[in-house]
């Protein structure tokens, strides 16, 4: 799982929005979970920073943060609950032409993003929110970067391996 606190926010925007992976999940027709099943996605830092901008990341920081192989959906081993992995971090499947992957994991971001599936959280300072890193994404949303300062510090408490041999 991972914590996130708010130590400075902003007046205005800069809420977090976490999205239900697992409602998203439950919501995909069965011919569409049937795809997915097979599939291995290449997750990368780089994939999510290059669509803010490009290049950001330096030599050495790519070095650091490889790309790591993950399935497109994890289970949570206590209750068995299966939630869709996907994210701004996912780049391309395994085995598939590049645009036709970015594509396909457009898409099921897109059926993710349903309203019903999301919540935002309007922070104030010294706020703290867990969740659960195999079942919920969260994502920030806009505010006055020129005007206004927001200074979010994250806590991951805890990891599972990834989902396929690397």
């Amino acid at each position: 799982c991972s914590m996130l606190t708010a130590r400075i926010c902003p007046p205005e925007g800069g809420n977090t929005e976490f999205l239900c992976m697992r409602a998203a999940w439950d919501a995909l027709p069965q011919a569409i979970q049937a795809t997915v099943e097979p599939l291995v996605a290449e997750h990368a830092l780089a994939y999510s920073r290059d669509r803010v901008q490009p290049g950001i990341l330096s030599a050495k920081a790519l070095a650091e943060l490889p790309p790591v192989k993950q399935r497109l959906y994890r289970d949570n081993p206590i209750n068995g609950r299966r939630a869709l992995y996907v994210g701004a971090h996912a780049g391309h499947i395994v085995g598939w032409p590049k645009a036709t992957g970015k594509a396909f994991l457009f898409e099921l971001m897109e059926r993710a993003q349903r309203p019903e599936f999301i919540l935002s959280h309007e922070w104030r300072e010294g706020d703290s929110i867990v969740w659960d890193n195999r079942a919920v994404l969260h994502r920030a949303t806009a505010y006055d970067t020129v005007k206004h300062k927001r200074l979010m510090q994250r806590t991951t408490i805890g990891g599972d391996a990834p989902t396929v041999p690397q």
